[in-house]
């Protein structure tokens, strides 16, 4: 088992800046097409919940920057292993593991938790580790502190502007504390 904390990154919001003030793809971003098998089904019994949008942003660079800050990375979004297939590659990162949230996959919570919270936690099973998301709020933090016997750090990236240096700053910053002796107690 790894040493390094986990670093659970969401997709849209984080990598995929999709609420952009001009709606368009930001500078250092490319243009990634979908194909209709990628963009998922809102059918009953489809494996997906939720209808992906036709093309996402993402920076290639965000990819290098990612690996060299420290934790163990993991996909923690409804993409799930769709990521490895159509995040990943662009972003020049190998196949990386991801929390499969099943059932919870985008059912809200009617404590206000966001639905990832718990299977992350589950997932980390006493691992220290970050959660870049667009969407966590007091309630999650709170649930985790709660549930999670080592360390967490909720990390909020706005998804009008996806990760920006700033962030890799603030998660490099996280990864050396969470990789400390206090992290593997």
């Amino acid at each position: 088992m790894s040493r390094r904390p986990l670093l659970f990154l969401d997709i849209d919001g984080p990598l995929n800046p999709y609420a952009t003030p001009s709606g368009r793809c930001p500078e250092d971003y490319v243009t990634v097409h979908l194909p209709a098998e990628a963009r998922g089904s809102s059918a009953v019994g489809s494996p997906r919940s939720s209808i992906r949008p036709e093309a996402v942003w993402l920076n290639p660079a965000n990819g290098q920057a990612l690996l060299a800050l420290g934790f163990e990375l993991c996909w923690a979004s409804a993409w799930m292993s769709d990521a490895n297939r159509w995040i990943g590659p662009v972003l020049g990162l190998p196949p990386l593991p991801f929390v499969d949230f099943g059932d919870a996959l985008m059912r809200e919570r009617p404590d206000g938790v966001h639905w990832m919270s718990a299977p992350l936690v589950a997932y980390a099973d006493g691992r220290p580790f970050a959660w870049v998301d667009d969407e966590q709020t007091d309630a999650d933090h709170a649930h985790i502190s709660a549930t999670h016997r080592a360390q967490a750090v909720l990390h909020h990236v706005n998804p009008r502007t996806g990760l920006r240096p700033e962030d890799f700053t603030a998660l490099a910053g996280i990864a050396a504390p969470l990789s400390g002796p206090a992290a593997s107690s």
